[in-house]
């Protein structure tokens, strides 16, 4: 009976490991919100801690990359980039609207982002807070709200995280290595980081971080989120393309709700909880439509097969039943 139950478990987990590794990842990233929050009310520097984020993540999955893609060779060069973003603009995802599976990913996309919507304008009533709360984080006057410039960045931010998923399916059909991608990534996030920070902050004190949360959510964001994170995604994107990958990213939202209330003690209302239901049912939609993605893609590659066999000859094929006797 325990062998039959082991069975079935390593058969569940090899096909949905993929889904269980992004779960995963947006359980990673929601503790990450909590402690750049925390980070931030004490006065660190967003631009140092980003600078510092990618340089640990590069120092930490480089040893890893060279030992276990040493036999890759590199191909990371400017006329990569170039073709990359010429290739992103053609798009990479088949979509067949004459097919259930096909309409699935539409509404179950719609359906997403109507409730990110519902979770981000509608409050609806408030439930009582959690009292057990074990943290209660006090803002200061660190952190400056702008209700303008705020949206404008989000909304900048989402397009540009859109072409990098983009980017990376191509990316890896063309180096597949995804240890030594992501230590590029961290690489050149952290110099690119590091040379705009040095220009807008010029008080050195900035750079240094006390031994206290400030350091440890700098570590947990350097190796948990700039490292094993980045490669768990570029495997998933390997794996089953960028949409796939993106399509998870509203469940962040619905976390950090949960980890807000739970965690924090803040306040929740009906909207964010008719919100993160809707977010759920399209993600299952997204999901179930993408399945059939792989079946498609098993029966080209079969038919594909069967017709490449190379034919016999007909006379060969059609032997004598009977061996003629001079």
């Amino acid at each position: 009976m325990a062998a039959v139950v082991g069975d079935q478990l390593r058969v569940f987990y090899r096909r949905f490991k993929p889904h269980i590794f992004m779960v995963l990842v947006h359980i990673g990233y929601t503790f990450l919100y909590l402690l750049t929050e925390v980070s931030f009310n004490h006065g660190m520097d967003a631009h140092v801690f980003v600078t510092y984020r990618h340089a640990i993540g590069g120092v930490v999955i480089f040893p890893f990359a060279c030992f276990l893609e040493r036999k890759v060779r590199p191909k990371l060069t400017l006329a990569l980039f170039l073709e990359m973003f010429l290739l992103s603009l053609l798009g990479m995802e088949t979509l067949d609207v004459r097919h259930p599976r096909g309409m699935a990913k539409v509404l179950g996309t719609l359906t997403c982002l109507a409730g990110v919507i519902v979770i981000a304008l509608y409050e609806g009533a408030e439930v009582q807070s959690w009292k057990g709360a074990p943290i209660h984080i006090i803002r200061s006057n660190h952190v400056h709200e702008n209700w303008i410039k705020g949206p404008i960045l989000a909304v900048a931010s989402c397009i540009s995280w859109s072409s990098w998923y983009v980017m990376q399916g191509i990316t890896l059909k063309k180096y597949p290595a995804p240890l030594s991608l992501t230590a590029w990534i961290n690489f050149l996030g952290g110099v690119q980081s590091a040379v705009f920070t040095l220009i807008i902050q010029h008080k050195p004190a900035a750079w240094l971080i006390p031994f206290n949360i400030d350091f440890w959510s700098t570590v947990y964001a350097g190796i948990v989120c700039s490292g094993l994170i980045i490669f768990i995604q570029l495997h998933c994107t390997e794996q089953k393309g960028p949409v796939f990958v993106t399509v998870f990213n509203p469940l962040g939202t619905v976390l950090v709700g949960l980890q807000a209330y739970f965690l924090l003690g803040a306040r929740l209302h009906m909207g964010r909880i008719v919100g993160a239901v809707v977010v759920i049912l399209g993600l299952y939609l997204v999901l179930w439509g993408k399945e059939g993605d792989q079946c498609d893609i098993k029966s080209r590659e079969k038919s594909f097969l069967s017709n490449d066999e190379p034919k016999e000859p007909k006379a060969q094929r059609e032997l004598p039943s009977e061996t003629e006797v001079p």
